[in-house]
């Protein structure tokens, strides 16, 4: 009988962690979770599994293969987020190897120099990392350990060691509680220091957190920030968390909407990064 349950009882982290300890041979696939009819023993409806939203394969104890339900896992998609592949050459490899297998369509792109057997390795290695550090903090869904099961003979499995992705992971957990703690809203709004220029001087910040930085005013709201510029929750929150730590932004209340004629013009203006602010800081930084 395969090993079965929720990970709102047994979580992903306590998961692996069996799994390591086992040495244990076989796939763990995570469901969405349905409500039945039947009750548990808190009176609550029972959760049953519904589609498959995640699978992990093991082999004798070591991660090998990681996958999201409506995620690109083939070698191109993968490829081209690291980098490794442009547009085009993903375009043109999805068309003309549509059905060959990841094993000869490797074989064929280390042949033609497209790239190293190291680069596929690493590529699919960091897929799966990602993969196993976004279900580690999934809070809820049923799972089912199935033994000796493994994907095809033609998906390429990478040993990775178990121990060091639970730490990794179980740290990943502990920021992004602490990130809550701090923002546990995303009505809070953003401001500048008072000596934001000192601050920003000599500062290299990636492209993210510049558009972050460029929609700073106390009248955004985080979470109109969040919209505009498509990004999740978590996302923005944990770039918000490291400009605050760096002290480029402060995190205060958002300021109430003024009452009367003008509150139209002002919701409008409010959606509006405060342009003066950023463009100071922009050329104060080119004139370093």
């Amino acid at each position: 009988m395969p090993l079965q349950g929720n990970i709102q009882d047994f979580s992903t982290t306590q998961l692996l962690n069996l799994m390591n300890l086992s040495r244990r041979t076989g796939t763990l696939t995570i469901f969405e979770g349905l409500p039945s009819d039947e009750l548990d023993a808190m009176k609550k409806p029972k959760t049953v599994p519904g589609k498959p939203k995640a699978l992990v394969a093991f082999s004798k104890g070591k991660l090998v293969y990681a996958a999201l339900a409506g995620q690109d896992s083939g070698l191109v998609a993968i490829l081209n987020k690291a980098g490794k592949l442009n547009n085009e050459q993903t375009r043109v490899l999805k068309t003309r190897a549509e059905n060959m297998p990841d094993k000869a369509l490797a074989m064929r792109l280390i042949g033609a120099r497209y790239v190293t057997q190291a680069d596929i390795v690493n590529c699919i290695k960091q897929h799966i990392l990602d993969v196993v550090y976004n279900l580690m903090v999934w809070t809820e869904g049923p799972f089912r350990f199935d033994d000796n099961r493994l994907p095809g003979r033609n998906s390429i499995l990478v040993p990775i060691d178990l121990e060091p992705v639970i730490i990794e992971g179980a740290k990943r957990i502990r920021d992004e509680e602490e990130i809550n703690k701090f923002i546990p809203s995303l009505d809070v709004s953003l401001r500048f220091p008072e000596n934001a220029k000192d601050k920003f001087k000599g500062v290299h910040l990636e492209v993210d957190q510049w558009k972050v930085v460029s929609y700073v005013n106390p009248k955004n709201p985080l979470r109109l920030i969040m919209k505009k510029l498509n990004m999740s929750e978590m996302q923005i929150k944990k770039i918000v968390f490291v400009l605050h730590q760096a002290g480029l932004i402060e995190v205060v209340q958002p300021q109430a909407a003024p009452v009367g004629p003008t509150s139209r013009r002002a919701a409008r203006r409010q959606k509006q990064p405060d342009k003066k602010v950023v463009l100071s800081l922009i050329d104060k930084l080119k004139s370093l």
